[in-house]
């Protein structure tokens, strides 16, 4: 039987590069949501304006930076195996 080794997220080079991974997802998000406000496609900026401007960047922001976080999770795990 042959032992097991550990995930390539529990390393020490592991962190950083999830951190990264969540950082690069979320400026993205925020990236994303200017230019849904700048250019206002299917008038968003009513939308926005019930619910804040600050609410719709968060959510855009925070929505990216989990999914590219899971996204590299995930990538760091199949290069290991």
């Amino acid at each position: 039987m042959q032992a097991r080794k550990p995930s390539g997220l529990v390393t020490p080079s592991g962190l950083p590069k999830l951190i990264g991974h969540a950082a690069m997802g979320v400026a993205m998000g925020l990236a994303f949501a200017l230019t849904l406000i700048v250019t206002d496609p299917s008038g968003i900026s009513t939308l926005i304006a019930h619910g804040g401007t600050l609410v719709f960047v968060g959510a855009l922001a925070l929505t990216f930076g989990i999914g590219a976080a899971l996204t590299g999770a995930v990538f760091m795990m199949m290069k290991d195996s």
